[in-house]
């Protein structure tokens, strides 16, 4: 466990009225990173860019100085899919996305892996490599793909870190993907994060399966699930299965080397300050 760490933490934050009003969200929220959608994020259809809308992004994301920014896939794509259709698709917008973040300046493009549809997990594996291998073959930018770890849920790709570095292995350009790691996904695979010993088998595990110089960030969310159940259900810091303590070994962990985004729920219950005030102070206990 790491001590004294002073930790980077954001959340995902909305792009409504323009990508650029992101930043403003950020900078009230007091962020030292954030996560975007640049578009539609359960939409196939987009629209391009519009002029000076990435330029606009660019400079206000200077000025405020908050590094460093991640995008985010939508949640539509499946890069292990069988159907021809799906990942013909799924490949195109992870093409076209790498291209937007290029262009805003956004240099970690998280995405989920996907589910292999019942045609099993060496196939999509496979399917999965193979996609990035498409995506990345004809892309001149420097953006890196994050892949994200899965719940665990039925025929998921990348629920178990060997999984992932099968995949990472099986990349042409190793230097353009790494990881980023959920906590609410690594609880509902199975990881305990509730207790030292459990958080220290996953980082175990981690460590020798991806190895940490291939984190680039962590997911920090609570879970609505319990152990083990396959659910991908996020909840507000401390709230959920996981709770305060759990937080607070994650956040004095080498997960928190790390910058962590908070993809919390939008509700009543609780606001994002307030998200933020419980992490920090964790983080600092």
């Amino acid at each position: 466990m790491s001590e004294g760490l002073m930790v980077k933490l954001g959340f995902h934050v909305s792009i409504e009225g323009g990508i650029d009003k992101a930043v403003d969200r950020a900078l009230e929220l007091r962020c030292d990173t954030f996560q975007i959608f640049t578009r539609n994020p359960r939409s196939w259809a987009y629209r391009a860019l519009r002029e000076g809308e990435a330029e606009a992004f660019r400079e206000k994301r200077g000025m405020a100085g908050i590094d460093p920014v991640f995008g985010h896939m939508p949640y539509i794509l499946n890069l292990a899919s069988p159907s021809e259709e799906i990942y013909r698709r799924s490949v195109g917008s992870l093409s076209a996305e790498l291209g937007r973040c290029s262009a805003l300046g956004v240099p970690m493009l998280v995405t989920h892996v996907g589910s292999h549809m019942g045609s099993g997990l060496e196939e999509g594996i496979e399917r999965v490599v193979g996609a990035l291998n498409l995506a990345l073959e004809g892309d001149s930018s420097e953006v890196s793909i994050l892949l994200e770890n899965e719940p665990g849920s039925r025929n998921s790709v990348g629920s178990r870190f060997e999984e992932i570095r099968a995949i990472l292995d099986g990349v042409d350009r190793r230097e353009r993907v790494a990881v980023c790691l959920d906590t609410c996904h690594a609880f509902a695979a199975g990881f305990d994060l509730r207790t030292r010993e459990g958080l220290g088998t996953m980082l175990e595990l981690f460590k020798t399966d991806v190895g940490f110089d291939r984190l680039k960030l962590v997911h920090l969310n609570d879970s609505v699930g319990g152990l083990g159940t396959g659910v991908d259900h996020h909840e507000h810091i401390g709230l959920g299965e996981i709770g305060l303590k759990g937080f607070r070994l994650i956040l004095r962990s080498r997960l928190a080397e790390a910058p962590m985004i908070m993809e919390t729920p939008v509700d009543e219950r609780r606001p994002d300050e307030e998200n933020m005030r419980i992490a920090r102070e964790l983080a600092s206990a």
